[in-house]
């Protein structure tokens, strides 16, 4: 299993390079943090520490109805130098940069101040996570998460390592303290554009911190990717953000020209899926950021309901058994339809058909008579209705925890996106296995007809995204189709959609003009050029996971 493998710790750059991908001189830029990193402490740092962001292939919306998704590491990346710094016997343990475990943190983008931080230890022991201040068995730091700050994704690291390996007491006088640590911070992947680069951060930090305390040394007994995925997921928790593990999955897992299946039921399952030759990715940003705190009543949050509230209908309808107080989900309805079982998980295959099945049985949802361009949603009283639960309860389970606003709530619509989706998902796993499996190998027609196949899932899940679950919006549809007339032969929106980036799947030997054409017709791009147009639109190959260099 991919999980269960070591993070990879390099000591030839020549091996660490050819894992990830051609589109980005990986080499200017190590060596350039390397030489900087020396400029500023005075020698040379004995590790860099590097986790990609991700982009989503296919697949959204649907991990938090437990089906599964489809993200590709991609090469643009966080990269952190780091190494032990030495404090003289002498020093005074007042000052914060000679405190055991001290940080000095800097950020090779100007924009981000150097920090000093150290952790303390705590005489009482509390593992509340809290909205002002973060606590951790036996240490503490401050992360503010109202006002997020970028040395807070570094904190957020630095917890993990506390937490797992610096337990000892406080009163104990042998306690072990982590040492005192430089770290200069770089990244490449675009904040703030659904590519993941908070949870890139969090993975760096926390192997940064791991590597400089000697965690990772010791290959026969150090962490698997699937425990440093579990780890950097419960760091981010630290900074406010609940995640169900896709994007921390795909950054430390995913291996190079494969993007990563990524199943949450019965429990987070990560596998390599081969892509055909030939497969190249551009990501392009709308430029539209879409703030979910603001949002979220009417967007994000509503949705995670209409599902819930869904799957609650459509099991009712079909005669599957839901406890009172339960929240089922729309996967979990087509278990128990077909007679899964909890020691017996369905095979993909089955579930295929499943979801094949689902297609016409979601149609119990849509209301009689209605036409396509008719409202197809329903009442806050209708939904409690169909549902069948008083209102006191149903409010309880489904109202309770979350804030939604609207009129009408789109049952049918967004289960029907739902499964569909995740159809697509297994149907474009399935185009990859195939061509790996050889049934078209080395063929490049047959490799060209599955890149036209992946295409084609791609452009329906757009459809579907903007249709009938309706997290596009109007300048990601219009990216969409400009990427399509540019000759992409798929395009779709990635992340959770209301703005953020697109992804297109384009010919290798149509990269450059396919960029070009994009400039010259997305309004917001016209006369961005070097740097600034490479910003905000690049081509990725799917890239390998997070690993550590050594430096000998």
């Amino acid at each position: 299993m991919a999980a269960e493998r070591p993070i990879p710790v390099y000591t030839n750059l020549a091996d660490l390079y050819s894992n990830l991908g051609a589109s980005l001189n990986h080499a200017v830029r190590w060596n350039n943090l390397a030489e900087e990193f020396q400029k500023r402490f005075g020698r040379k740092p004995a590790y860099i520490a590097r986790a990609p962001g991700r982009v989503n292939l296919i697949g959204e919306h649907i991990d938090y109805a437990l089906f599964g998704v489809l993200p590709a590491a991609i090469e643009r990346d966080i990269l952190i130098a780091c190494g032990p710094r030495p404090v003289p016997a002498s020093s005074p343990i007042s000052e914060a940069h000679h405190s055991p475990g001290s940080v000095i943190a800097e950020n090779l983008h100007t924009k981000y101040a150097r920090q000093v931080f150290a952790p303390a230890r705590k005489a009482s022991v509390s593992d509340e996570v809290g909205e002002d201040k973060v606590h951790v068995e036996g240490w503490h730091l401050d992360i503010n998460t109202k006002e997020l700050r970028w040395e807070s994704y570094v904190k957020a690291g630095y917890y993990g390592v506390l937490d797992h390996y610096f337990k000892s007491d406080v009163s104990n006088a042998n306690a072990t303290s982590p040492i005192p640590v430089d770290l200069l911070v770089t990244g490449s992947v675009p904040a703030g554009s659904g590519l993941s680069s908070s949870a890139a951060m969090v993975v760096a930090s926390t192997l940064a911190f791991l590597a400089v305390n000697g965690k990772l040394d010791d290959q026969s007994n150090s962490l698997t990717k699937g425990e440093l995925v579990k780890m950097s997921m419960e760091n981010e928790k630290r900074v406010g953000v609940n995640s169900g593990g896709m994007d921390q999955a795909a950054s430390v897992i995913s291996d190079a020209s494969s993007a990563l299946f990524i199943s949450f039921f019965p429990t987070l399952k990560a596998t390599p899926v081969p892509l055909p030759a030939g497969s190249v990715f551009v990501c392009a940003n709308s430029l539209v950021v879409a703030d979910k705190a603001v949002g979220a009543k009417r967007g994000y949050n509503l949705r995670v309901v209409e599902t819930l509230v869904g799957a609650r209908v459509l099991a009712r309808a079909l005669g599957v058994p839901v406890g009172e107080k339960e929240r089922i989900t729309l996967r979990e309805v087509v278990g128990r339809l077909l007679g899964e079982e909890k020691e017996h998980e369905l095979d993909v295959s089955d579930l295929q058909k499943g979801l094949e099945r689902m297609a016409k049985e979601v149609e119990v949802l849509r209301p009689k008579g209605v036409p396509d361009d008719g409202e197809l949603g329903v009442t806050m009283e209708e939904m409690i209705e169909m549902s069948g639960l008083p209102e006191d309860k149903f409010r309880d389970v489904y109202l309770s925890w979350v804030e939604v606003e609207a009129t009408h709530f789109q049952l049918y619509k967004r289960a029907k996106h739902v499964y569909a989706e995740a159809l697509r998902v297994l149907q474009f796993r399935q185009t990859c296995l195939d061509v790996s499996a050889g049934s078209p190998a080395g063929n490049d027609s047959g490799s060209n007809a599955a890149l036209e196949r992946l295409g084609q899932l791609m452009n329906e899940s757009q459809t579907s995204c903007a249709e009938l679950f309706e997290c596009s919006c109007p300048e990601l549809n219009n990216l969409t189709q400009l990427a399509r007339k540019a000759g992409a032969i798929g395009s779709r929106l990635t992340g959770a959609g209301w703005g953020g980036c697109t992804v297109s799947l384009v010919a290798e030997d149509k990269i450059q003009s396919f960029i070009e054409q994009i400039r010259d017709t997305y309004a917001p791009y016209k006369g961005l050029e070097g740097e600034a147009l490479s910003e905000v639109i690049f081509a990725t190959r799917p890239s390998s996971g997070a690993c550590v260099y050594k430096f000998e």
